[in-house]
């Protein structure tokens, strides 16, 4: 097995090759001659010697370095030191350079969490999406909870936690730390206890504890858990790669217990009276000058009656709308605009640009949508009119509506639309729960469930898992059904 170092000076060649690994061929019989000049535009200065008959060269950038290079070595050859015959460097060097690459190469087979951390996430950055790379942040940082050393002076769990997700970010890698985080990353970077600490069970299960609790001590949602395990099953995946760990310590740990977020909770699904009372409300959210809530009726009608996600409305583009003046219409999704923050995307914008969610990157999603949502998009888009870049919504100065913008609006319009009995209740607590009142309206309509599912976006298995539960007010209805089908609807059937 070659065997390469790093003894070269910087501006050599390849041809000044490093020494393999096996025992060295010296030999005092060494000459070595005046500097001359090749053709070469990158590297036209060339030293040659010769090592027991054996001629070798190197190329430089200028003379100054290949000048030091023949330095070097006229030093080594006055002294008297043996030069190896395979690959023509004085034996100091070639020892030299495997003493610093074993030293090297032990320190890597065991990075600290610290280390591994950054490494990992360097790795992954380039082909993860701004929300993957958010994900696999939140991950390393649970896990970072569990990889600390024993000592009093332990930082706070949230800023080990803030400390990790800025440190992870590759772009911040020749960065000083914020002022807030600066002790805290000294202090991450002195005690993170190594990868190899994970073949103890009691690590393993502490890290694993982390991943599926919130620093209050509360149960994680069942999604976050599932979101963190699998991001840090690819951070163990790569560390088998690089040979850090053999297995995934956690492989055979069960996993706990998580807070519930399968089935639809019925209590948040609006009916159609509550639904067009609610966007009555949007629209008188925010001043008269202003139009916060205006701006919005049609997003929230999107959410509503297309089951879209908010992510999709905000990508929405007028080029993408049927919109005819009768009858249904069709909006043809083709990207979202999720929000990740600046320091997870790529353009350094807090929305990311994706194509649609569970579908190729090319790939567009018509959807069908009801002659009341028609109405909304050209009501909206006569107002209103576009951004510059034919995007249907955006706000007051032309840029992507904001989370925040609209959960706002979302929140006051609930204060406006329901009496405080309902705003007390899980009743539209979100705007996520606008696209549950659509699905579930689907289903209950008798709409297939492979088209619901091609509508909104989703898998028929997410749909049977977490709408099944609301649905249960049809038994009656399907039992008709069932009567007619087989013949015994009418009384005198026998």
């Amino acid at each position: 097995m070659t065997h390469r170092t790093t003894s070269a000076p910087q501006g050599a060649r390849d041809s000044e090759r490093p020494a393999e690994a096996e025992e060295l061929t010296l030999s005092t019989d060494v000459r070595i001659w005046k500097i001359s000049k090749i053709s070469s535009k990158s590297a036209p200065y060339q030293l040659r010697w010769v090592v027991a008959g054996k001629v070798y060269h190197a190329t430089f950038a200028t003379t100054a370095l290949a000048e030091s290079r023949r330095s070097d070595l006229w030093k080594a050859m006055r002294k008297g030191e043996a030069f190896d015959v395979k690959s023509g460097l004085p034996e100091s060097e070639i020892r030299q350079a495997r003493a610093t690459e074993a030293a090297e190469a032990e320190t890597k087979s065991d990075p600290t969490w610290w280390e591994f951390s950054r490494e990992f996430m360097k790795r992954r950055w380039r082909t993860a999406a701004a929300k993957t790379r958010e994900g696999f942040a939140d991950s390393l940082a649970a896990a970072a909870l569990g990889m600390l050393a024993d000592r009093p002076d332990v930082p706070e769990p949230q800023a080990v936690r803030k400390a990790v997700r800025w440190v992870v970010v590759p772009a911040h890698a020749d960065q000083e730390p914020p002022p807030a985080l600066e002790k805290v990353c000294s202090w991450l970077a002195e005690n993170s206890l190594p990868l190899s600490s994970l073949r103890r069970s009691g690590i393993a299960e502490d890290v694993h504890y982390r991943l599926a609790y919130r620093l209050d001590g509360k149960l994680a949602a069942k999604d976050t858990y599932k979101r963190r395990r699998r991001c840090f099953n690819s951070a163990m995946a790569y560390a088998i790669q690089m040979r850090y760990l053999d297995e995934n310590p956690m492989a055979g740990l069960e996993r706990p217990a998580t807070a519930a977020s399968g089935p639809i909770d019925p209590r948040v699904l609006m009916n159609a009276v509550q639904g067009r009372e609610f966007l009555t409300a949007v629209s008188y959210v925010g001043s008269v000058h202003r139009n916060r809530g205006r701006r919005l009726v049609a997003f929230f009608g999107c959410i509503l009656y297309a089951a879209m996600r908010p992510a999709e409305v905000v990508a929405l583009r007028l080029d993408g709308c049927h919109l005819p003046e009768t009858g249904w219409g069709v909006l043809t999704l083709r990207e979202t605009r999720p929000v990740s923050g600046k320091k997870w995307t790529d353009s350094g914008e807090r929305h990311d640009k994706r194509g649609l969610k569970m579908r190729d990157p090319e790939a567009d999603r018509p959807v069908p949508i009801p002659p009341i949502l028609v109405a909304m998009l050209r009501a909206h888009v006569k107002e209103f009119g576009t951004a510059a870049d034919g995007r249907v919504f955006q706000n007051e100065r032309g840029g992507l509506v904001g989370t925040s913008s609209y959960w706002r609006v979302w929140e006051e319009a609930r204060l406006l639309a329901f009496p405080p009995h309902k705003v007390a209740s899980p009743l539209a607590g979100k705007p996520y729960d606008g696209r549950a009142t659509c699905i579930t309206d689907w289903l209950r309509s008798g709409l297939p469930v492979a088209e619901v599912a091609r509508r909104a976006g989703t898998s028929p298995e997410v749909i049977d898992r977490h709408y099944a539960g609301c649905l249960d007010n049809s038994e009656e209805e399907d039992n008709k059904k069932i009567e007619k089908a087989m013949g015994w609807g009418a009384p005198d059937a026998v």
